[in-house]
């Protein structure tokens, strides 16, 4: 694909950031058109830095960005949307480490990739919702996330049969890519799905946001069962399970001990 132009101005969603030297800041970027992108901010952690507010996790900003050899550089910065929330609140700030760390993993340097730079600015600002339900945030994220990448489950037709699925309890095959019926689930490598966890997986997949958080209600178990579900598919598809997982996990246990 042709490389963008040497400077240019773009909205950008911060993924990640790290110290870089002795004043500069090393970060990765998010952008509609120009796709995932690492640049420099140079003499940002400088305390007469102009840009030092304007360069924070997770936050939408608008950039003017020159491409060198290896890196961008960040010629200029201005905050647009901070998602303060994110910052503030621990529990919602694992989660937008969740969603960032796994849009990152399915995505390459320099890619367009406008429909998921909307889906990953929408759901940092889900997260931001006084009365957030983060993990079906971040089940509404992953199922459009895998829509996108082409890697959607198939969740009406039996993944190896093809035959429309009866409304009974169903397996589901990471390998296969999606529900297995119990006429052919033998010799293969499934995870028990309950027909009330199938029927959130196939709303969650076909609605808005807006209608999932409004109309999803799901028990404790059916909970427990869509989460590990849909981990195991992208275990699968990654080939590993992400940092911010774990993490989630252990303030989870932190709060129930």
């Amino acid at each position: 694909m042709p490389r963008p132009e040497k400077v240019f101005r773009s909205e950008a969603l911060i993924l990640r950031r790290h110290e870089f030297g002795e004043a500069d800041r090393l970060l990765t970027v998010l952008t509609p058109d120009h796709g995932k992108l690492r640049a420099i901010a140079k003499g940002v952690r400088k305390p007469a830095s102009h840009m030092a507010g304007h360069v924070e996790l997770f936050s939408r900003v608008q950039m003017l960005l020159a491409r060198g050899q290896e890196l961008y550089t960040v010629s200029q910065s201005e905050q647009v949307e901070p998602f303060l929330p994110l910052r503030e609140d621990l529990d919602r700030g694992a989660y937008a480490y969740y969603v960032v760390e796994l849009l990152d993993r399915f995505t390459e340097p320099e890619e367009p990739a406008p429909m998921l730079y909307a889906l990953l600015d929408a759901a940092l600002g889900w997260l931001c919702a006084p009365d957030a339900d983060l993990s079906l945030v971040a089940r509404y994220f992953e199922l459009k996330l895998l829509s996108l990448v082409g890697f959607q489950p198939a969740l009406f037709r039996c993944a190896v049969g093809q035959e429309e699925l009866q409304p009974r309890d169903q397996y589901f095959s990471a390998q296969d890519g999606g529900v297995v019926c119990p006429d052919h689930r033998r010799g293969r490598s499934v995870l028990p799905l309950s027909l009330p966890s199938l029927k959130a997986l196939r709303f969650i997949q076909t609605r808005d946001y807006g209608e999932v958080a409004r109309r999803v209600r799901m028990t404790p178990l059916v909970r427990q069962e869509v989460e590990r579900t849909l981990a195991d598919y992208l275990v699968h598809h990654l080939e590993t399970r992400l940092k911010s997982v774990e993490f989630i996990h252990r303030l989870r246990q932190r709060e129930q001990g």
